[in-house]
């Protein structure tokens, strides 16, 4: 009778724990494989989940468009001696006469220092009057003074100069050689150009990318771009600001893969094959290479040239999922592209789970077995 009772307490232990177990959703690291196709529109969720093929790596292949407009590259080049508000003018002009309008008795030669720019662009030269300056060169402003003056003194001969003045400049900031603000001389009249006279960039040239802003208007190219074709590399002009950065592009990283984190782009071009290796690869011990999977949310136009629609509008949540261990899994993760705010996560292989769910049990057998010796002992069985 007391064998009997005991064999029936170990059988309710038995049962509870195998209850227990099962009506327990057991810790891992995110929905299983399982979990995330149960998800989908096709069984009455609210993302679509796409296998990768070839099909689908050409539809998704969508990389940033960055480059200069038309206007920019079409930019002539400016002089690097053109006279502009806020300069500062030294004027000096020669009479050939012993007693002429400017000069004194004892010199035919009158110099004028520190003859400013003004606002508008004019500075003013005694008998000659207001002269435009502003948009002129220093020969140009010599033959308007000497014009105006040669009415009224005979052969004068003058010399104008830029003495202070600030000119035409730029400032270049962010990841190069030296920050600051440059001039715009003969030698750096081009945006190549000027990044060498300021040292470089100081970022691996695959992910800088330079931002040139004129006025309110800012465009922005690759650096390698620049390099390769000489066509971008456009002329500057005054007050332009020159901003060199690394791509902020990023992509976040879950479940069994090397690293859990949000990660930037290290390439132009980022393939689902490299990401993973940033990443350090996926974890040998848990990962599901069956199981990797990308999360996104993807244009009208691209949502319905992957799933072969038409009707779709707006934004649309797509899985894509990758297969490594398919022939050619490999190539077809090589091929697809990872873009700008895309989530990567690796499901566990089945055999993580089981393995969890047996850990699970033994622990609780051991538990129950605990329970029943209990009852054993209260009932008196040796």
């Amino acid at each position: 009778m007391i064998n009997s009772k005991l064999r029936w307490t170990r059988s309710i232990a038995l049962v509870l724990s195998a209850s227990l177990v099962a009506s327990c959703t057991l810790p891992g690291m995110g929905p299983s494989k399982k979990q995330i196709f149960a998800g989908s529109v096709q069984r009455e969720g609210d993302a679509f989940v796409v296998s990768v093929d070839d099909r689908v790596t050409r539809a998704t292949a969508v990389v940033p468009a960055l480059g200069f407009s038309e206007a920019l590259k079409n930019s002539s080049l400016q002089g690097a001696d053109i006279i502009r508000p806020g300069d500062t003018l030294g004027l000096t002009i020669w009479e050939n006469v012993d007693d002429g309008l400017l000069a004194g008795e004892a010199s035919n030669a009158t110099t004028l220092e520190a003859v400013q720019v003004d606002g508008s662009g004019f500075i003013f030269v005694p008998y000659a009057g207001r002269i435009k300056a502003a948009g002129n060169t220093p020969e140009a402003i010599r033959r308007i003074i000497t014009q105006k003056l040669e009415d009224q003194t005979p052969d004068p001969q003058v010399q104008v100069r830029r003495t202070a003045g600030d000119g035409a400049t730029v400032s270049i900031l962010g990841s190069t050689g030296t920050q600051g603000v440059f001039p715009i001389t003969r030698p750096t009249r081009t945006l190549g150009s000027m990044l060498a006279s300021a040292g470089g960039v100081g970022l691996s040239a695959e992910i800088a990318q330079i931002t040139l802003t004129r006025g309110n208007q800012s465009e922005t190219i690759w650096f390698e771009d620049l390099y390769d074709h000489p066509e971008l590399d456009i002329a500057l002009r005054d007050g332009d600001r020159i901003l060199v950065e690394a791509d902020q592009r990023s992509f976040t990283a879950l479940g069994a893969t090397g690293s859990q984190t949000r990660m930037t782009f290290e390439t132009q071009n980022l393939s689902a094959v490299e990401a993973l290796a940033q990443l350090g690869g996926l974890t040998a011990s848990t990962a599901d290479p069956t199981g990797v999977f990308v999360f996104r949310n993807e244009p009208a136009e691209i949502s319905n040239a992957v799933l072969g629609r038409t009707d779709l509008v707006g934004a649309q949540r797509l899985i894509y999922v990758l297969d490594l261990t398919e022939p050619n899994g490999l190539f077809v993760a090589r091929d697809f592209l990872i873009r700008d705010g895309d989530t990567i996560y690796v499901t566990e292989a089945p055999i993580v789970q089981w393995n969890r769910t047996i850990a699970a049990i033994t622990g609780t057998l051991g538990g129950a077995s605990g329970l029943a010796d209990t009852a054993s002992a209260g009932l008196g069985v040796q």
